[in-house]
């Protein structure tokens, strides 16, 4: 019998992160610009030890935009194998996080972002890599299927 420390420490290893999908009120989603990437994304980020991932995403939009957002249902879950720097397969839980009628109420966090603003996907074609891009369609067509999408790594 392998002792569980042993089988544990030999598990494949994978990184979560959660995101929160927020829109305005002609359906344009909120992104952020990290200042430590070159491409947008969600305001999210990893989930730490011991938080689930809609605790996560809530932590996030909070720290990153000020916002308390309510943390509705999962609309895409997607697997993005080992990219860049990051040497480990990422499990990203993206949730629905509401309508904001407009900006005024977001508070930038800038040790980590450098700006945030509202697309469409046609404008966030050119802001998002292939990856991103796709999680940003899966969601918003299961925002409006009241779906639940898994996006593989074949985007």
């Amino acid at each position: 019998m392998i002792p569980p420390d042993v089988f544990y420490a030999g598990l494949h290893k994978v990184a979560a992160a959660a995101g929160g999908f927020i829109t305005d009120p002609s359906g344009r989603v909120l992104l952020v610009k990290p200042n430590y990437r070159d491409h947008w994304g969600w305001p999210g980020g990893h989930v730490d030890e011991g938080e689930s991932p809609e605790a996560a995403c809530g932590r996030e939009v909070l720290e990153e935009l000020g916002l308390t957002a309510e943390v509705g249902r999962l609309l895409v879950l997607q697997w993005v194998p080992p990219l860049d720097d990051r040497p480990v397969p990422l499990v990203h839980f993206l949730f629905d996080c509401g309508t904001i009628v407009d900006g005024t109420s977001v508070v930038l966090q800038a040790e980590e972002l450098d700006g945030y603003g509202f697309f469409t996907i046609e404008e966030a074609a050119d802001l998002l890599p292939p990856y991103l891009l796709a999680r940003l369609s899966a969601a918003r067509d299961a925002r409006e299927a009241d779906a639940t999408v898994y996006l593989g790594s074949a985007w």
